[in-house]
């Protein structure tokens, strides 16, 4: 078991970073890690179905990414609207940050917010006077490595065809695969986590323990409750989803319907508590992702994994390929 930070680099070619969606979505490739045996498949993401036993529940984030890329009306400050703090208050990762230190103001469609806090992190709390309409104003804010503006074809693809609680930030990305017809044909319940920016922060210490892990916000429905009391193996689609019923079982001794935040950071020596499965896209180097897909596959296995897709011409990152671990 590694807890250095470095074991879990590796270099990706340039051009393997999928920044468009493929024309369908359940055309993505699919590698299939096989635990038990340590063995390793090639297919196709509609193929995943035929993984599902009998008994199995797909967990789903119904996360809905809102338009919190915005723009001062003045277009000198770029700001992102992570999330709601209060009345007409919200959390922003903001640049240039010297523009926005404590107590200065900014317009964005027309209504005047000011910094009343600068967060430790480096995030601005800003008061706006009146509620600011980021449908109006704002834009998806796509992940950094797409080195590209938003374009109307993303404000369908990088949302999943479930997506119905807003409130993220980044898309729960290995539901991005599912088409209508592959959700019919799943046995499937929702849970909700709103996606912070956090999830794109590699980590800097050294050790991984050393790292501070970003807070986020969940949602478990009662339904979601019932049905995961009588499955036989939990299927996480995404790590979002993983963090929420491995949070809720290690605080609640089981996954109880709530809400809650949590702060759960999964790596190599943690002992999974309530999932049995897990579908998720290939990830950053160094990211907290990836050390909690190493915990659940173990990081020979997945970094030979990963080692593996980039042979074969896998395509990395939100609009890439996934990886279906069983």
């Amino acid at each position: 078991m590694s807890l250095l930070t470095s074991d879990y680099d590796f270099m990706l070619p340039e051009g393997r970073i999928a920044r468009f969606p493929l024309e369908r979505r359940e055309d993505s490739r699919m590698l299939v890690l096989h635990r038990a045996q340590r063995r390793i498949e090639h297919r196709l993401f509609r193929d995943f179905p035929d993984y599902l036993r009998e008994g199995d529940l797909v967990i789903l984030n119904n996360t809905k990414v809102i338009p919190a890329r915005v723009f001062s009306d003045d277009g000198k400050i770029e700001m992102l609207f992570l999330e709601a703090a209060g009345e007409n208050t919200w959390k922003c990762m903001v640049k240039p940050g010297r523009r926005m230190r404590l107590g200065r103001s900014v317009t964005v469609g027309g209504v005047e917010g000011n910094v009343i806090e600068v967060l430790e992190t480096g995030e601005r709390l800003v008061r706006f006077c009146a509620p600011v309409d980021l449908n109006a104003v704002g834009h998806l804010p796509l992940p950094p490595y797409f080195e590209r503006e938003c374009e109307p074809g993303d404000e369908e693809r990088y949302q999943t065809v479930y997506a119905k609680a807003p409130g993220a930030v980044a898309a729960p990305t290995a539901g991005l695969h599912f088409t209508p017809e592959i959700l019919a044909r799943t046995p499937h319940a929702f849970v909700t986590l709103h996606v912070g920016a956090g999830t794109f922060k590699p980590v800097q210490a050294e050790r991984i323990t050393d790292h501070v892990m970003h807070c986020e916000r969940y949602s478990i429905p009662a339904e979601t409750a019932s049905a995961l009391a009588s499955a036989r193996r939990v299927v996480a689609v995404g790590t979002t989803s993983l963090r929420v019923l491995e949070a809720r079982a290690r605080d609640a001794g089981s996954v109880t319907a709530g809400e809650g935040s949590t702060d759960i950071f999964i790596y190599p020596g943690y002992t999974f508590q309530c999932v049995g499965a897990l579908l998720t896209n290939f990830h950053l180097p160094k990211s907290t992702l990836l050390m909690l897909v190493s915990a659940f596959a173990g990081r020979e296995f997945v970094m030979e994994a990963y080692a593996e897709a980039i042979r074969e011409g896998y395509r990395f990152y939100s609009y890439g390929d996934c990886m279906l671990v069983v």
